[in-house]
């Protein structure tokens, strides 16, 4: 069997939504001292939906494809239904990561979270889940 599954290879060589969106209604970034990856997310939110979602990550072929299909999974979402994304859906919905690699869906989830969180504090909301 194959280390990682085709769509975890398809997200690595052509991820969806690379790049930074310059004005941003949010931004989040997380990183992990032990492996050395970086996650950052740009979030245009317009009528509370996430109209576009774009992310830079420097790391491992396990990061940036989970950072691409959690772009994928929560573009045109409701941000109530983003904030409920977790590392284990984006593991699934790329047919599995080795469990060496958890932690990069991990970051993933971490990335959208944290800029959900700074979506809320730009708009007065710190600390309230919606």
């Amino acid at each position: 069997m194959a280390l990682y599954s085709e769509k975890v290879m398809d997200h690595f060589l052509h991820p969806r939504n690379v790049g930074v969106i310059e004005d941003a209604d949010a931004v989040g970034e997380v990183g992990n001292a032990k492996c050395g990856d970086i996650m950052k997310m740009y979030l245009k939110i317009e009528d509370d939906t996430i109209r576009d979602v774009k992310f830079e990550t420097f790391g491992c072929g396990s990061a940036i494809a989970s950072s691409s299909m959690a772009t994928e999974m929560i573009k045109g979402k409701p941000v109530s239904e983003a904030m409920k994304l977790t590392n284990k859906a984006v593991t699934e919905a790329l047919d599995g990561l080795p469990a060496h690699k958890i932690h990069c869906s991990v970051l993933a989830e971490e990335a959208i979270q944290s800029a959900l969180e700074d979506y809320r504090r730009r708009q007065g909301q710190s600390g309230e889940k919606q």
